[in-house]
């Protein structure tokens, strides 16, 4: 007989990570219900290895799976294509990427883009208006692509020390969700980042060199990660050196 799914009143616990739905479950990595989206809670839950992910109508849900997708920085696959549009990016004038100049942009364009094989999304307000304190808090961070004045693509992501979590991406032109990825990891490698959370599999998280690994050795990972100094979250044009040649046109 399955157990009911714990509901967390506002200064409940979490339970153990371990103690969620299991992969042959229907909502594998499911852990519990109710609680709060205040920056305490989330910072609680993310040192925790654990997240939130509900759509409109739903209470708050915490997930944690097994295993646990995550993009090794060191094993970024840059394939050739990107490489060109990378390079061409850099050797743009107009073309940049900021970091945290416009997080409520690219939170709401991340709720507004449309997703292959989904009718929703996730990012309701309620999580709009958490992670944007969060980020008001030091915790969440936008890495943004900006094409001659005008925000094109970018990514959000939570940190702390240097455990990072990727959340969601969008893009108005092509690519420009991959630029703003690329830049994360040029940043995170420069940081002294090992890994970038992805939370689920997908395949083109996949493709980009992202893979599975054990709940048990991603938490060992975060508890290590999250206690070390913060990574100065900027981004100079220096960093694409860790992706790209010196020359951009190498």
């Amino acid at each position: 007989m399955t157990a009911p799914l714990p509901w967390l009143g506002p200064d409940d616990p979490f339970p153990p990570p371990s103690s969620g739905c299991g992969p042959d479950s229907a909502a594998p990595g499911l852990l519990a219900a109710g609680a709060t989206l205040d920056v305490p809670r989330l910072l609680q839950a993310y040192a925790q290895g654990i997240f939130p992910w509900f759509s409109a109508g739903q209470p708050i849900l915490w997930w944690s799976p097994d295993p646990r997708m995550v993009l090794p920085v060191a094993e970024f696959r840059l394939h050739r294509s990107l490489r060109r549009t990378l390079q061409r990016f850099r050797a743009t004038p107009g073309c940049e990427v900021r970091v945290d100049s416009a997080f409520v942009n690219v939170i709401q364009a991340c709720a507004r883009t449309p997703r292959d094989g989904q009718s929703g999304t996730w990012i309701v307000p309620a999580i709009v208006r958490a992670y944007s304190a969060l980020h008001a808090a030091g915790h969440a961070h936008s890495v943004e692509t900006w094409v001659n004045g005008r925000l094109a693509g970018g990514l959000y992501c939570v940190a702390l020390g240097r455990a990072v979590f990727g959340e969601s991406m969008f893009a108005h032109a092509t690519d420009a969700s991959k630029i703003a990825l690329a830049a994360l990891v040029c940043l995170c490698r420069r940081s002294g980042v090992a890994l970038i959370d992805c939370q689920q599999n997908t395949g083109h998280l996949a493709s980009l060199g992202a893979r599975e690994i054990e709940r048990a050795q991603f938490l060992r990972h975060v508890e290590q990660a999250r206690v070390l100094p913060a990574c100065n979250w900027r981004f100079e044009s220096v960093y694409w050196d860790e992706l790209l040649p010196s020359s951009p046109a190498a």
